[in-house]
């Protein structure tokens, strides 16, 4: 065992008293098996680590690399709504028995301070994987807003999870070969559906997307395409009459076609809008939560968002 005290160092001096040597030589054995215990003590009782997620797309990542090694569990319940996410005691104790936590710190406020104040075993802020942007083109209140939806850009997911991967093998090395392949298979499938993107969205007739809150922005920018949303980075803000104002004369002037709203927040602003303005309203799903992670899971759902977009700015 690599744990080693002062008293496991010496020699005992002839004439200490055989009970007393014994006694020691039992505190030692107790403080080297405790040492080597706290080493070891890296899995859940099946042998697989414990992960928690703050949220949908990063229970995702640690699933598809962690594969049977990994059980993962997503704070944020199926069909919930991630960024007002308070945490119930036995989250919280999940979070500090935790062997990897993966979250954006700023994004769910309860689970930075779980994090903070919980100490998993190790913890993975993926707000220092890829650089956090202000977009500029976010809704009320929002002007000077880093935007957090980093996951809804391919390339900037998979430098998530490259480093999920890599916090997976440095913690469970014996598995690192493992991590690796199935690493190595999702950057290839990211590689493609950013290449589908890409191709599918080169020629349009719009660029112009108006969202139901301002998710969208990194993969506008990825896309050349300009985010439009009604609300600012919470769904839960409210618009300003002037700035609906704003966005009907902007959805006349450009030839915007679609107002997209999404699954897990109201889509009464969007449905109302699109009616006022004589347009369609159809889904554009941010991936904050999966409601049937059994039917659909982030690539799917990225594809899905493909197909609408490319139908509402009339791509080629």
């Amino acid at each position: 065992m690599p744990f080693r005290t002062a008293e496991s160092r010496r020699r005992f001096r002839p004439g200490v008293p055989a009970r007393v040597a014994g006694l020691v030589a039992v505190l030692v054995a107790a403080l080297t098996l405790s040492g080597c215990l706290k080493q070891s003590d890296q899995h859940t009782a099946d042998g697989r680590l414990d992960v928690v997620a703050g949220f949908y797309p990063f229970a995702y990542l640690a699933e598809q690399i962690g594969g049977d090694h990994v059980a993962v569990r997503n704070l944020t319940k199926p069909g919930a709504e991630p960024h007002d996410l308070e945490l119930t005691p036995s989250q919280v104790g999940a979070v500090s028995k935790a062997d990897l936590a993966i979250y954006e710190k700023g994004l769910q406020p309860a689970v930075d301070a779980a994090v903070a104040q919980n100490k998993p075993k190790a913890a993975l802020d993926t707000a220092t994987v890829v650089h956090l942007e202000d977009h500029g083109d976010l809704g009320e209140g929002d002007a000077h807003s880093a935007d957090p939806h980093v996951w809804l850009d391919p390339v900037d997911f998979a430098k998530i999870a490259d480093a999920v991967s890599a916090e997976l093998q440095r913690i469970d090395p014996a598995h690192a070969a493992d991590f690796q392949a199935k690493q190595s298979a999702l950057d290839g499938e990211l590689r493609t559906l950013d290449a589908d993107y890409r191709a599918g969205l080169a020629h349009c007739q719009r660029q112009d997307i108006v969202t139901s809150h301002a998710a969208f922005g990194y993969l506008a920018e990825r896309y050349g395409l300009v985010q439009v949303p009604i609300a600012g980075l919470s769904p839960d803000d409210e618009p300003s009459a002037a700035h609906l104002a704003k966005i009907q004369d902007l959805i006349k002037t450009k030839g915007v076609t679609t107002v997209f709203f999404e699954t897990l927040a109201s889509p009464k602003t969007a449905r109302t809008l699109a009616a006022d303005t004589g347009t369609k309203a159809a889904v554009l799903d941010p991936i904050e939560g999966v409601k049937d992670p059994s039917k659909q899971d982030y690539l799917s759902i990225m594809r899905d968002n493909l197909a609408a977009l490319r139908s509402a700015l009339g791509c080629s």
